[in-house]
């Protein structure tokens, strides 16, 4: 979990909050009901290999901020084709550097995946199910720590724009606080503080690290809020501002 989130916020609000240096042109839009496979705002920082660029140092290049669209799923670089990614939409913190497929992307591939909020599945106690919305108090933009891996397509084309493909996982870990009420999971939120370190290709990627994200996910699962919402949800056709509203 959660397996279907929701992102409605402007990106170029996102720009200037985040001090984007480099948003991307084909950002996927708004949506109510997103999905694994579907397309994603990823917010990453990579080191600038372009020369052409102003300033340009090659004895020192500089890391620069990038909003980019990415598949949700992770799509490890040695992946014989693109559909593994399917069941790599979530991963447990727990498990990242154990784990090959993530641990390469945990060391200097790291990203936030803003959110206007999630969904989760609630099953209560008398073992009916309910659709329950997290989401910040405030109505901003909940920000997600997740992986990010470039693949390529050995069927392209070398010129072909589409021979790389950007995939991204969202983090989880036990829940805590209020969570717990609703689910035993929930994805990392990343707290602000450490979001320059989390993203920072230069940090390497520690079990301090991950520790570090993971207790202040924590802390901030008791500043969230949540309510049911409709079972609609359940469908990928369903998509609009109806679907987050209290039920």
């Amino acid at each position: 979990m959660p397996g279907r989130f929701v992102f409605t916020t402007d990106p170029d609000e996102l720009v200037a909050m985040l001090d984007v240096d480099r948003p991307a042109g084909d950002l996927p839009p708004a949506s109510f009901n997103i999905a694994p496979a579907d397309r994603v705002v990823v917010i990453i920082d990579a080191v600038n290999k372009d020369a052409s660029t102003e300033g340009y140092d090659p004895e020192n290049p500089a890391v620069l901020r990038r909003l980019e669209s990415a598949s949700w799923g992770l799509v490890p670089g040695g992946a014989p084709d693109a559909s593994v990614g399917s069941t790599m939409f979530n991963v447990p913190v727990e498990q990242v550097l154990a784990n090959p497929a993530f641990a390469p992307a945990a060391q200097s591939r790291r990203a936030a995946i803003p959110a206007t909020g999630y969904y989760v599945w609630h099953k209560g106690a008398d073992g009916t199910s309910s659709a329950q919305f997290v989401h910040s108090p405030d109505g901003e933009p909940l920000l997600l720590a997740g992986l990010y891996e470039w693949w390529k397509n050995p069927a392209a084309a070398a010129g072909d724009p589409a021979r790389w493909l950007l995939s991204t996982t969202i983090l989880t870990r036990a829940s805590a606080g209020p969570l717990a009420l609703i689910h035993e999971r929930m994805p990392l939120l990343l707290e602000p503080g450490l979001l320059e370190d989390w993203l920072d290709p230069r940090t390497p990627g520690s079990s301090e690290l991950l520790e570090a994200v993971s207790d202040a996910a924590a802390d901030l699962a008791e500043e969230v809020e949540f309510y049911e919402v409709s079972k609609d949800v359940a469908s990928v056709k369903n998509n609009s501002e109806a679907l987050i509203q209290p039920v």
